[in-house]
């Protein structure tokens, strides 16, 4: 191996994915924990009691019958549950 061809790393870029987390926009702070996080919480979907699962930014994902489904649902996908009261 030439070590003569292994360039610099690019500080610029490096300092560039450093990011201050009191000075994120809405949209990041949206981002965070998108695909890691999923919420549940009570629902009721044609008079019935139910368990809706959404992505961190709040997009729907779905519908449970009981909260242990919903969870493990989540826990099947790799994603951590955080349940909404």
């Amino acid at each position: 191996m030439n070590t003569n061809s292994i360039q610099p790393a690019d500080e610029g870029a490096a300092m560039a994915a450093i990011v201050d987390i009191r000075h994120i926009s809405t949209e990041q702070l949206a981002q965070l924990g998108m695909q890691q996080i999923a919420y549940v919480k009570p629902v009721v979907v044609n008079g019935t009691a139910a368990f809706a699962i959404h992505a961190a930014d709040g997009t729907p994902m779905a519908i449970a019958g009981g909260l242990e489904v919903a969870v493990a649902a989540i826990v099947q996908h790799e994603m951590v549950p955080a349940q909404v009261h």
